[in-house]
């Protein structure tokens, strides 16, 4: 089965991400539900940790809020659904943001800037995807760049 790519569409060039919908399931449809509900669209990346990070998904631009489903009002988390052989090995790895409750995953998510094997020591954080064309246009992000708009450009086949 092919995984799903994401194209993301920036202020600063085009991004795809190879999903791993079958290797992170609960993470991964997580973000793609969000990103077909067009909940990604015209939001900003409101952390930038030069050599680290690069973050975004808050509907609030601060780092504070989660995705709140408009028909319950109920704000979404899933539990941490963290792979041994997913890890933080490299620039242009994808993975969910939480605070310090290792279930508390919303919407916000991350690409990292390099290396941050750190992140995969206990409890550590859901990697669900990675970069695949457009590393150089996530290198340019910095705080305040928008997603104009993120969509599936092929979904995982059946």
């Amino acid at each position: 089965m092919a995984n799903p790519i994401v194209v993301m569409d920036t202020t600063k060039g085009q991004i795809k991400m190879e999903i791993f919908q079958a290797e992170a399931p609960i993470t991964s449809e997580n973000f793609l539900d969000l990103v077909n509900k067009g909940f990604y669209n015209n939001l900003s990346f409101h952390r930038y940790e030069p050599g680290f990070v690069i973050q975004g998904g808050c509907p609030q631009g601060s780092g504070m809020g989660n995705y709140k489903d408009p028909a319950t009002g109920k704000t979404r988390h899933i539990q941490l659904e963290k792979k041994p052989n997913l890890k933080h090995d490299a620039a242009g790895v994808v993975a969910m943001a939480r605070s310090n409750d290792p279930n508390s995953a919303s919407c916000q998510f991350y690409i990292t800037l390099d290396k941050a094997g750190f992140l995969d020591n206990p409890p550590g954080y859901a990697v669900f995807g990675k970069v695949t064309e457009g590393l150089e246009n996530v290198m340019k992000l910095r705080a305040g760049d928008k997603m104009n708009s993120v969509q599936v450009l092929n979904p995982a086949a059946k």
